[in-house]
């Protein structure tokens, strides 16, 4: 299992706009008057992303009500990859619980605005869309014994909603790169 990491896109940046449909056809883009956006780079079949879809669930109930705006992008190649298909997505999605919309981003567009390398990849904007934080979900992995807790992942989204800083020190994230289409690989990915 090759892992790599998140790019670390500049804080402050301006979340990129997206329009994407769901497995269902259904499109979505960042909803407005939101208190924080999360926007997450995941798939089906990626160890890294499979070790904590429980924890990506419960922060899907516990925080949209709170003013969160969830989006989960999956990226990678279908046709190579098919257990990231669309209707495979709608199959996870039902089969966790995923309470967020999760995207089909066909021609990866997206994923290269954001810079997104890997999955699972974690982005929060506060509610005037400027990024503040960039990185991990928490210090758990496949490889380790460490709680699944989203620790660092909420910490961001709490403090984004409350309007105070996010912590500077930021741990990339770390997983599956995503799978490019041939010849679509971004000079970092």
């Amino acid at each position: 299992m090759a892992a790599v990491e998140s790019q670390m896109l500049a804080l402050g940046t301006p979340a990129p706009a997206f329009t994407l449909p769901d497995p269902d056809g259904e499109m979505h883009s960042l909803a407005d008057g939101a208190g924080a956006y999360l926007v997450m780079f995941i798939c089906n079949h990626c160890p890294f992303v499979k070790h904590v879809r429980e924890e990506l669930a419960r922060i899907g109930t516990d925080y949209p009500g709170r003013g969160v705006a969830i989006y989960a992008i999956n990226s990678n190649d279908a046709p190579n990859y098919p257990d990231d298909a669309p209707e495979k997505m709608k199959q996870e999605a039902e089969a966790r619980g995923y309470a967020f919309p999760y995207l089909v981003d066909e021609s990866q567009e997206t994923a290269k605005a954001y810079l997104a390398a890997c999955t699972p990849d974690f982005y929060v904007f506060d509610r005037h869309r400027r990024l503040v934080y960039r990185g991990q979900l928490d210090d758990s992995r496949p490889s380790n014994d460490r709680p699944v807790d989203g620790h660092d992942l909420r910490a961001a989204l709490d403090a984004a909603l409350s309007d105070r800083p996010v912590d500077g020190r930021q741990v990339p994230s770390i997983g599956c790169n995503i799978k490019w289409k041939a010849g679509n690989a971004p000079a970092y990915g």
